[in-house]
């Protein structure tokens, strides 16, 4: 196991629905520590990359992508699911549906932080379906701009999203694959990854 398996095997709890809440280390109550050793396993994943900016989606996305962005010393750009009056100017949209949520939103990116000579990582929490991501991929490819890679903490390997997104020949990361859970008896079984 790799020491983000280890956490979520210790702290992760299962529900129904195919849900795994990680709030009190991932996406609630963030575990600065636990994102170093992230930021340092993208690093070392997408070496030589020629990465110059750092794509995600509000609002679970962003601490993660802050922190692996200062491994890169580049700037992070989250989507937005919502326009507010300090939005101006022209925007990239797409639409996203929401595994947790369940619900569809509109994703936007001011153009001005996009540009064709963007060379992007994406960065989110989990992959499910994969919808954010296609939402992100589309907003980078609107743009002009190149992904580079795609780096995701916890992907749902028994969902459909991770397949769809190696498909489209892109060079997704996952530090941590779950196989399979159980709600009933709280069990987490990870796809064998090799070694961090």
């Amino acid at each position: 196991m790799n020491f983000l398996e280890e956490r979520i095997a210790k702290d992760g709890i299962v529900k129904e629905g195919n849900v795994l809440k990680v709030d009190s280390f991932l996406n609630h109550q963030m575990d600065i520590s636990l994102f170093e050793q992230m930021g340092a396993e993208f690093k070392r994943r997408f070496e030589g990359a020629p990465i110059n900016k750092i794509l995600t989606i509000e609002a679970s996305g962003i601490g993660i992508a802050s922190i692996v962005a200062r491994y890169f010393d580049v700037p992070v750009v989250f989507a937005k699911k919502s326009h507010t009056i300090n939005l101006e100017g022209e925007m990239y949209v797409a639409e996203v549906e929401s595994f947790t949520h369940r619900c569809k939103n509109q994703v936007i990116v001011s153009q001005k932080f996009l540009s064709p000579e963007d060379h992007v990582l994406i960065i989110d929490d989990f992959l499910a379906n994969g919808c954010a991501l296609q939402g992100l991929i589309s907003i980078v490819n609107s743009a002009g701009a190149t992904v580079e890679g795609i780096g995701i903490a916890i992907e749902k390997g028994f969902q459909q999203g991770g397949r769809i997104i190696r498909n489209l020949g892109y060079h997704l990361e996952s530090l941590a694959i779950v196989e399979s859970m159980d709600a009933a008896t709280g069990e987490i079984c990870f796809a064998r990854q090799p070694e961090l």
